[in-house]
């Protein structure tokens, strides 16, 4: 929890801190998650929050155990709405406002953010909505949630009517069975699906998915800024070696396309190569992989809000590349995230030259602009006007920030074109 400003009778936004890592692990409690900076800077509350996480807080028994494991597939989800209901009961003796709450988070944070707008209970409970990195189109459903849970009791030898074992077995078991469960199970259907144990859409907790077929009518009413950062590959494909000494080939690029492009192999690689002339095949792989997942996940996020037509949508993308480790990494997944919190001197993944703490002071005013009005504008950014299908205008964040009108078309259309949707 981190406040200033106490015993002067003012209510401030309150910013409530969902962390990343899949459901699957994680904590609020590192240097560049400090709220302080971000506190006291902006006059505004933050609180940051744990909760049960992967076998311990998703693995649906609904069907199989009775009554006392009904919403086990969500347990760690209703930690989340613990941590709404607490903010609202107690936030004002730290000097926070109960009605005027914001939900952010970045990459398994961003997706948090995304299932709370689907939860009916949260309903009320916040006003403004952040997704980093972490546009969550559907969750988990119960069939294959069901399918997961055996694969673990089987990995373990226990019985659906020993489910209350689960209890008394040592969290290093209960964690080592997940990936041969998943492998049991297999791979989902659905481009769209993720969190092999993260919330479930159990028809209660979570009665449909965030945002498939269209934006949950239970938030409706709530304004949302989405986006990601340019190359949030970069991160996951460092330790292969082609990738990081850029010394992948033209037909190896082709080959690693083929599992996401499928029939659109050769229109990808032809694409990407007309797009980025100067790019290594090292870097177009990052390229096409962030926009095929991430990026695709923003945009769909911020088109189904647009269409339902009653709180408006901002986009945006985190292009600063850092030059650490002469460029490499580029703007990977979760380097904006210091940026926010204004902690990037506790990190070690950005340089720290004056244009770093700029951009740092320009996105941590806009995430609390927002926080604060419900709107992004401010006058350490250009005029940032909602997103709509015609303009779909971006906000990029960079040593300079600019505005651009449908930023990356020919990508966006390629890969909802690929994705059908």
């Amino acid at each position: 929890m981190w406040t200033r400003g106490l015993g002067d009778g003012a209510k401030r936004p309150v910013m409530i801190w969902y962390h990343g890592g899949g459901f699957h692990y994680g904590s609020a409690n590192s240097p560049r998650l400090d709220g302080t900076n971000l506190a006291a800077h902006h006059d505004v509350v933050v609180v940051t929050v744990n909760h049960r996480l992967n076998v311990l807080g998703h693995l649906y028994f609904a069907d199989h155990a009775g009554s006392a494991f009904a919403e086990s597939g969500n347990a760690g989800t209703l930690d989340m709405l613990a941590s709404l209901q607490w903010v609202r009961e107690n936030i004002e003796r730290f000097g926070g406002d109960p009605g005027n709450v914001t939900i952010f988070g970045q990459s398994g944070g961003g997706a948090k953010v995304s299932t709370l707008l689907a939860m009916p209970a949260a309903r009320g409970l916040f006003h403004r909505a952040i997704v980093m990195s972490g546009a969550t189109i559907r969750l988990t459903d119960r069939e294959r949630a069901a399918k997961l849970a055996e694969a673990v009791l089987a990995e373990l030898g226990i019985s659906h009517s020993q489910v209350e074992k689960l209890q008394e077995i040592p969290f290093e078991r209960l964690i080592a069975a997940l990936v041969p469960a998943q492998k049991k199970v297999g791979p989902s259907s659905s481009q769209f699906d993720r969190y092999d144990f993260g919330p479930v859409v159990d028809g209660g907790v979570l009665p449909d998915h965030p945002f498939d077929p269209s934006a949950p009518v239970v938030s409706a009413e709530i304004p949302v800024l989405v986006g990601g950062v340019k190359d949030e590959m970069a991160i996951y494909l460092a330790p292969d070696d082609k990738i990081w000494n850029r010394t992948l080939a033209e037909d190896e690029l082709r080959t690693r396309i083929a599992p996401v492009a499928g029939e659109y192999t050769d229109r990808v690689f032809d694409t990407y190569r007309r797009l980025f002339p100067d790019a290594t095949p090292a870097d177009r792989l990052i390229t096409i992989l962030t926009d095929s997942n991430h990026r695709l996940r923003s945009i769909t996020l911020g088109e189904r809000k647009v269409a339902q037509n009653r709180a408006p949508v901002w986009l945006y993308s985190f292009d600063w590349e850092t030059p650490l480790f002469a460029g490499k990494l580029k703007a990977f997944h979760a380097i904006d995230v210091p940026f926010v919190f204004e902690t990037v001197d506790a990190v070690g993944l950005t340089d720290r030259d004056e244009g770093a703490y700029d951009l740092s002071r320009r996105v941590a005013a806009t995430w609390t602009a927002f926080a604060r009005t419900g709107k992004p504008d401010n006058t350490a950014i250009p005029h940032w006007p909602a997103y709509t299908l015609s303009d779909r205008a971006t906000l990029v964040f960079n040593r300079e920030c600019r505005l651009e009108n449908d930023y990356g078309h020919e990508a966006r259309l390629l890969w909802k074109e690929i994705a059908r949707v």
